[in-house]
């Protein structure tokens, strides 16, 4: 069989975005997340995530990982997947699908600057946070329950 050249593919169903966004948590009593202000529209000068779309043939963690260093400068050892979000209407450009990562971070937590199309990026409390674009409110809120549901079964 010969070697196929710019192969078409046609589904029947619609093909949605892929994107990765990172929750950034402090290990601390009041524990902080980092956020960055985004620079563009939908929702240029709001606070959100770190976070972006995946490359054709990236692995999520990659595209996690590289989002994170790119808007933020910051890196981590560890990423664990929180949450898949795709719910209609949580992003105006169109339906997209975001895989969520999650990681702690300790107190003294990694200088964060503002990079790519993130305006800046910086710590905010977990419990008192600005308006944020997108659906990040209920990624946020999901991680919340993870960080009780952690400390409830710590032993």
């Amino acid at each position: 069989m010969g070697k196929a050249r710019n192969k078409q593919f046609c589904y029947a169903y619609p093909r949605p975005a892929v994107t990765v966004d990172i929750v950034l948590v402090t290990r601390e009593p009041k524990p902080r997340v980092l956020l960055i202000r985004r620079k563009h529209e939908p929702f240029a000068g709001m606070w959100a995530l770190p976070g972006g779309f995946v490359d054709k043939d990236e692995a999520m963690e990659d595209a996690a990982r590289r989002e994170l260093s790119e808007e933020t400068r910051v890196r981590v050892a560890k990423l664990e997947q929180l949450q898949t979000f795709g719910d209609a209407g949580r992003d105006p450009r169109g339906w997209t699908i975001s895989v969520v990562f999650f990681a702690r971070v300790s107190a003294s937590a990694p200088k964060a600057q503002g990079g790519d199309d993130a305006a800046e990026a910086s710590w905010h409390l977990l419990e008192r946070l600005p308006p944020l674009a997108f659906d990040h409110a209920k990624i946020l809120a999901r991680a919340r329950r993870r960080l009780r549901a952690k400390r409830e079964t710590a032993y």
